[in-house]
């Protein structure tokens, strides 16, 4: 084998994972077929609290603070407005920060942890068969490995080598892209709105220059149609209500939303994750998010299965789909039901996104709930039955004895075994997915609750007593 696992694709989904396997010791070979130091074209720029609880899980969430502006709470279309401020998290806001400085850190972490890059590196064709996965690139060159997994985005090669369909359909033609100066900053760092069937978007890169993201409903033309700057201060005047003195671009596109979910994240030795396997409108800001999420449940399923007996390794893969394909429809209909509920025209859906946006604004259990929605902290997994019922639930960021945190327990990648204050640490038995117990880090809870957690490595809990 030339690797253990293959990824293909170095967005943040795909560095997520190439950390985390080559932390857990595995193998790992990250092909992107642009070239070394080329970014990413940056859509996304929100990090909402789950997502900065698994960065803070890897060490990197406090440096990421230092490069973006905390926002408490989300006002989405100028009416709705989600308070994060009650979130049980240590991050009660999202926060808005260019997706090139998360890669950036992920990127950093990966090569760290022993993880090698091969850029200008595109995959052309792969086989596969009960030992290995076999990827050809666009040079004739091959690499051979046991898992592969596709992180290559909504057009995804690897999707299609392996026969996985795309069902869904474009929910946004025609969006407009910008970068520009603004002579006037606006008074919210993420600003969200919606106005005559229309979008807008607009967030800073912080260094002068900010993302717009548009949309005119009564305007469906190509995507190889120009865009000027009239039309973007157009849209930005018909939502936001102002253009807020845009000036100079860098640069300026068009593109399309879909909503579109592969029906399974799993072919054989081949995965999907993030954009391969779900994209969505961008309200909400939930793309990115998810699939980091994405990366975190799968990389150390894979590690764990490159160290199990073949008749243990099936059930903990099956899991990934069983666990995560669930969440990625969740989050289509969330930003679906988001987008709708702004851009619909007429005086009854009007009436309706009414009273929908007073119940959450006024009413303190929903509320809650979409707050635990969009920032994904209450996302829960399957429990067995029988099972604790604390069992697949996300464990908060536990303090523990000698002033140190559950966070900074999971960084070593490993199975967290957290026992009471003062009590003899149990024999709990081999987690589902646990190659040695003997691995397991040890910890004491210092918060005077008696429950004894077995925590998986991706912060859910796989036992309790």
């Amino acid at each position: 084998m030339d690797a253990d696992v293959v990824v293909v694709g170095a967005g943040p989904t795909g560095l997520v994972l190439a950390g985390d396997l080559a932390t857990a010791g595995a193998r790992v070979t990250v092909l992107e077929k642009r070239p070394a130091g080329l970014s990413n074209l940056t859509r996304a720029f929100a990090v909402h609290a789950r997502s900065l609880e698994m960065l803070d899980a890897r060490g990197l969430a406090d440096e990421l603070l230092t490069k973006g502006q905390q926002v408490p709470s989300l006002r989405l279309f100028q009416r709705l407005t989600i308070s994060l401020a009650d979130l049980p998290s240590r991050f009660q806001y999202v926060l808005v920060v260019p997706q090139y400085e998360v890669e950036r850190l992920l990127r950093r972490r990966a090569e760290e942890a022993g993880a090698g890059f091969r850029h200008d590196t595109e995959v052309t064709a792969l086989v596969q068969d009960d030992q290995s996965v076999t990827v050809t690139t666009a040079d004739g060159s091959t690499l051979r490995a046991q898992y592969l997994v596709g992180t290559d985005g909504a057009r995804s090669t690897v999707r299609g080598a392996v026969g996985i369909p795309f069902p869904g359909h474009a929910v946004i033609r025609s969006m407009v892209l910008a970068d520009v100066r603004l002579a006037r900053e606006p008074a919210d760092p993420l600003t969200v709105a919606a106005a005559n069937s229309s979008l807008g978007f607009l967030a800073p890169f912080g260094d002068g220059w900010y993302r717009f993201i548009g949309w005119h409903g009564n305007r469906d033309v190509g995507e190889d149609e120009p865009v000027d700057l009239d039309e973007v201060r157009s849209i930005a005047r018909a939502t936001l209500h102002d253009d807020y003195g845009m000036g100079e671009t860098r640069f300026l596109s068009r593109f399309h939303a879909d909503e579109r979910q592969a029906p399974t994240y799993r072919a054989g030795r081949v995965f999907l994750a993030g954009d391969a396997a779900h994209v969505h409108s961008p309200a909400g800001g939930l793309g990115m998010n998810t699939g980091m999420q994405d990366a975190a449940n799968l990389g150390w399923k894979l590690a764990a299965a490159l160290r199990l007996p073949d008749a243990e390794r099936a059930a903990v893969l099956d899991s990934y789909q069983a666990e995560r394909h669930p969440v990625g429809k969740q989050v289509l209909r969330a930003s679906g039901g988001i987008l709708r509920a702004a851009t619909l025209p007429g005086p009854v859906v009007a009436a309706v996104r009414g009273v929908a946006i007073g119940l959450v604004s006024r009413v303190a259990p929903i509320r809650r709930r979409a707050a635990l929605t969009v920032s994904a902290l209450g996302v829960a997994y399957p429990r067995p039955g029988g099972a604790h019922p604390l069992v697949g639930t996300r464990v908060p960021d536990l303090p523990l004895e000698g002033g140190s945190r559950l966070a900074e327990a999971l960084r070593a990648g490993r199975f967290v075994l957290v026992a009471p204050a003062g009590a003899p640490l149990p024999e709990m038995g081999r987690a589902p997915g646990e190659a040695d117990p003997a691995e397991r880090v040890l910890a004491r809870r210092a918060d005077g609750d008696t429950t004894t957690l077995l925590v998986r490595p991706d912060g859910y809990v796989a036992d309790a007593a």
